[in-house]
């Protein structure tokens, strides 16, 4: 694809088989990223150049890396295989769930300076970036996870069936539920906050190159990444490259147990306007624990499409992103008919069917943790990876981690939880 032109997107979204317009990216940017000249120690196509770092992928975790190298006064090159903006991989939308409740303790502790350093970059670009909503976590009595976010949260209230009826008049509790409310929750709007990132990254002299894939890396002291269009050489590297990790990994001896998963991202009619709400604000929710269900279902009020409320299973099929555009064999939305149930029961001011369904890319971990290490053999290699549907939120910290590692600085957090260790056997002999 030429450079100048707008990528090609993901598929249309649809609407019981027809075609819908989708909604602008880039809310409230400025000047898009398609019409600019690329600026800093850019250099013709057929060149070379040499920063003091080289980030590979321009979603939201290698941005926010990128940002933090670049505060650090490190000449940094942010190099993104698609034109920008585009629908292609994991952190585009308008809009991500962020919440403090977390059961694991990990997240939980970097929560706190994940939302300092949101209101940061709001203050930086003047730029709202995040709408408090609050959340509400439901699920059975006595559900370990829940119970666990409970104790994990420094202020929070229990609320019983009549309680949040009377709250949140279109979301309900059964028999032997409880939902518990965290209300530092809302919404971050993402496509404006990944935005909001590689502008202020180019504004401390940083480099982002589009519309560039990645060919071959060569490790080494200075290691030297040749692209579609250029060579560039550096003496680290953050490789953040979303569903397109392992690709880029396995040439390096490295074969982490990486699965792209194809997400159903749905939205739901009120039946009446304003039913659902009843005037009220309403809040994003989190689902756990409940019979034949296995994964959260999640849900964030009326944003991307006026009068349609965002309800998603955390869960999807395995997909390879260069054919993510396919449809799959057999049910192509797998996630609607436990949706739709889901539906039904909690949520009965909705239509039980989608009006919009698109997609977007996951990319888990065997145990739904992120990967924030250095590569085994090469230490100048900084992956991270693996972000399981729930990284969005914390990209700042993990931004911020991912450059102290690749800094050789002691990090903010403990990276144990991350390490690529807990998966025994993943380099590959001979290396």
């Amino acid at each position: 694809m030429k450079a100048g032109r707008r990528p090609d997107s993901a598929p249309s979204p649809t609407q019981l088989g027809r075609t819908l317009p989708c909604p602008s990216p880039w809310l409230g940017s400025r000047l898009p990223v398609w019409t600019r000249t690329k600026t800093g120690t850019d250099m013709a196509a057929s060149g070379q150049a040499t920063y003091d770092a080289i980030v590979i992928g321009a979603g939201i975790q290698g941005s926010f890396a990128a940002y933090h190298l670049a505060q650090r006064h490190r000449n940094t090159l942010l190099l993104e295989q698609f034109i920008l903006p585009h629908s292609r991989g994991s952190s585009h939308g308008q809009s991500r769930i962020i919440r403090s409740a977390y059961s694991q303790a990990a997240y939980a502790r970097m929560m706190p300076e994940s939302f300092h350093l949101w209101q940061q970059l709001e203050a930086e670009t003047g730029t709202k970036l995040y709408r408090q909503t609050g959340l509400v976590m439901l699920g059975p009595v006595g559900d370990p996870e829940l119970e666990v976010c409970q104790r994990n949260l420094s202020a929070s209230e229990v609320l019983d069936a009549a309680a949040l009826a009377h709250r949140f008049p279109g979301l309900r509790l059964h028999m032997g539920e409880v939902a518990l409310w965290d209300g530092t929750g809302g919404v971050l709007f993402a496509d404006r906050a990944l935005r909001a990132v590689q502008d202020i990254f180019r504004q401390h002299g940083g480099t982002l190159r589009d519309g560039e894939k990645v060919l071959h890396i060569e490790p080494g002291a200075v290691l030297t990444v040749t692209t579609t269009a250029g060579v560039y050489r550096a003496p680290r590297l953050i490789i953040t490259a979303g569903a397109w990790a392992g690709a880029l990994l396995a040439p390096l001896g490295l074969r982490l147990p990486l699965q792209p998963l194809r997400i159903d991202v749905c939205y739901w009619r009120e039946k009446e306007p304003r039913s659902f709400s009843r005037g009220r604000a309403n809040p994003c929710f989190l689902a756990m624990g409940l019979d034949q269900v296995p994964h959260h279902i999640y849900g964030l009020p009326a944003l991307e499409y006026p009068g349609l409320v965002k309800v998603c299973y955390h869960h999807g099929t395995p997909v390879d992103p260069e054919e993510r555009d396919q449809v799959p064999s057999g049910d192509p939305h797998p996630s609607v008919t436990i949706l739709s149930s889901f539906i039904s029961k909690y949520l009965p001011g909705l239509e039980p069917r989608p009006a919009v369904v698109e997609t977007c890319l996951y990319t888990n971990t065997p145990d739904h943790d992120f990967i924030l290490d250095r590569h085994p053999k090469f230490s100048n290699i900084i992956i991270g990876a693996g972000f399981s549907g729930h990284g969005f939120k914390l990209a700042p910290v993990v931004g911020k981690l991912l450059c102290e590692l690749s800094l050789g600085e002691e990090p903010s957090y403990s990276t144990a939880p991350f390490a690529i260790t807990r998966f025994p056997g993943m380099l590959r002999a001979g290396l």
